[in-house]
Parts: structure tokens; sequence; C-alpha cells
């Protein structure tokens, strides 16, 4: 017998992204110029600002909480979600006829009706493009080297990036549904268990490119869901076996 399944309400997350080192969510280079830039930003073709995709968001939130939960796809393939795990729940598993699934809990999974997070593009904030529009960079160029062990010769490659304190508009969008009469029970507890840690892990880790080289450090300003501030949760993280935990920092306040 199908699942149940109803849309009963939509929590809405705004707020701000800003960039706190260089972020670089790189784009394909297009044409070939002398002397052009080979790893360029990605950017909106009818303005030329600078964006963050959803796509970029998404897929980084997942990334973590599925290493925070212990939910990684299966040998690492994202095309291989444990489709049954809190995290696909709410991020989303491949499209299959539950008729063509083995296994009742899988097929409950694929009953389970459609992704409930919808990630926006993140456009630049108003101050941001102000900035833009009057000129003032908000980009740099940045060059690395990777140097020969032996001949210590260098290789350039350099390589743009969005500028520290430039800022994004965030919209996430969760849908909560009532899955065979539960009152949307399990999706509403999914919203801070899972998206809000999402977010937190995003915040304590990093977006986008050269992550380990510097790149990519952001903070959240401003949430709200449903114009109502909200904070992200602590992390805790087990270090050892013997179950005592270490946290990364305090409890966001992320709405003001």
């Amino acid at each position: 017998m199908s699942a149940e399944v109803r849309l009963v309400k939509v929590r809405t997350i705004t707020g701000r992204l800003v960039v706190e080192t260089g972020l670089r969510i790189g784009a394909s280079q297009e044409t070939m110029e002398i002397s052009g830039l080979d790893n360029p930003i990605i950017r909106n073709p009818a303005n030329g600002e600078p964006f963050i995709p959803g796509s970029s968001l998404k897929g980084r939130m997942r990334s973590l909480a599925e290493w925070y939960f212990g939910e990684l796809p299966h040998e690492g393939d994202v095309t291989k979600p444990i489709v049954t795990s809190q995290t696909a729940r709410v991020f989303g598993i491949p499209a299959r006829d539950p008729r063509r699934v083995n296994g009742e809990e899988e097929k409950k999974a694929h009953q389970r009706g459609p992704t409930r997070l919808i990630v926006r593009d993140a456009p630049l904030s108003e101050e941001s493009r102000k900035r833009f529009k009057e000129g003032v960079p908000i980009t740099e160029i940045k060059s690395e080297n990777s140097i020969n062990r032996l001949t210590s010769v260098a290789n350039p490659r350099p390589m743009e990036r969005v500028l520290p304190g430039v800022s994004f508009d965030v919209e996430l969008v969760y849908r909560v549904f009532d899955v065979d009469r539960d009152g949307g029970e399990g999706d509403d507890g999914l919203f801070s268990k899972v998206l809000l840690k999402a977010l937190a892990l995003l915040q304590a880790d990093a977006l986008g490119g050269g992550s380990s080289r510097g790149n990519g450090k952001v903070r959240f300003e401003n949430l709200c869901e449903n114009g109502r501030p909200i904070t992200l949760p602590e992390l805790r993280f087990e270090a050892d076996p013997g179950g005592s935990s270490a946290s990364a920092g305090q409890g966001t306040q992320a709405g003001g």
C-alpha cells in the first residue's frame, strides 16, 4: 500500500552569507583570450555579477551532513545515497519507481514524497551589488604555485576569488509533509536536527574550491525562519570511543 503524503507547511529560511576568506566557485572558460584568466568564478551572464549557485550550497551542506551523521553514500557515489537515511530524506533521493525497489525500508523511502529542501541561487546583497555597480572591486586574482619537489620549478595558476566582506542573500525552502498521517512530525524534527545542523557545519567548514588552502570561510548573518530570528545549533563531535566529546564553538546567534 502506498504511503499517504500531504504537504502541510513550508518553512523558509532567509539571511545573508558573508565571505570571510576569498570565495572561489569556478565556472568554465567559454572563450580563449590572450593573457585571459584560466580559472574564472561563476557569474550571472545577464549582468556579470558573481553569485552562489544553489547547487553549490546544497551539495556542500549535504556532504558535510552525511559525514557528520555517518550516512555516506554507497562507495562514496553521490548517485547512490542511503535512501533510508535522515540526510537523504531532507536533501533528496534519485527518482525511482517504488515498485522496482527491493526491500520494504527502501520502498517506504521512495514513497515519502519529494525532496524536502530547496536551495535558491544566492545573488549579491544590495550592499555588495551597489559596490559592484560603482566599480569597487569585489573580486581578486590570486596566484598560487605548484612547485616541483626536485627542480623547484614553479607552475603558476592564477584564479579568481570573491573578496572578503562581500555578501550574498540566501533563501532555503523546507517543505514539511504529512507522511502516513504523522501530521508532519517527522519532517519538522529534521528541520533542526539536519537542516540547521548542516548550516552550522558549513559555517564551521568552508564553501567552494581550495578550502584546504584558505579559501571559502563564510558566516551567516540575520538568519530568520518565516521572519523570526533563528540560532544555529552547537556542533558536538565524539572525541574518542569512550564517549567524551568536543564541541566546535557555541551555538551561533544568527538573528542579529
